[in-house]
């Protein structure tokens, strides 16, 4: 089922000359709707559930294309690996789960001042950042103490 913001997205894509096809629909609408980050297997792995013709290559060319129209943002991971994630409206920071991969966004307050004494203090003018802050969410917190509670029962 789309969502409000696929149907926003793909008028957004279609404005910019690319032609809309079930795939693309496939591919923005899983992106649109997730709360976490995913990489082009994921979504090429959720895609192909959908739809068995959805090729590989062509989640590589659709996540590209929305990452050139700002639709979605290329996060690059602790592991070495790069991941996506709808994109913000206006400047703001990622913290992200290492155990499932949910995302959220939010503002720093006073981190502005913090980068450009860090600046400041090695002789550059920051004129730019992006912080991404990685640890694990609350639910996967839970779900680790469980975890370890049942196997210290266990013993």
């Amino acid at each position: 089922m789309t969502t409000d913001k696929s149907k926003e997205w793909l008028i957004i894509l279609q404005n910019k000359g690319y032609r809309i096809t079930k795939p693309m629909k496939i591919i923005v609408d899983i992106l649109a709707k997730s709360d976490r980050l995913l990489n082009p297997t994921e979504v090429y792995l959720q895609a192909k559930n959908i739809y068995s013709k959805v090729g590989l290559v062509t989640v590589y060319r659709t996540m590209e294309k929305m990452e050139q129209a700002d639709l979605i943002e290329r996060v690059h991971m602790p592991d070495g690996c790069q991941s996506f994630f709808q994109s913000s409206n206006g400047h703001q920071h990622l913290m992200i789960c290492t155990s499932c991969g949910k995302a959220h966004y939010f503002e720093g307050e006073n981190l502005n001042q913090f980068f450009q004494s860090i600046g400041n203090k090695f002789g550059y003018s920051v004129n730019n950042h992006w912080l991404q802050l990685f640890g694990r969410c609350e639910e996967c917190q839970k779900i680790n103490k469980e975890q370890s509670m049942n196997s210290e029962d266990s013993l």
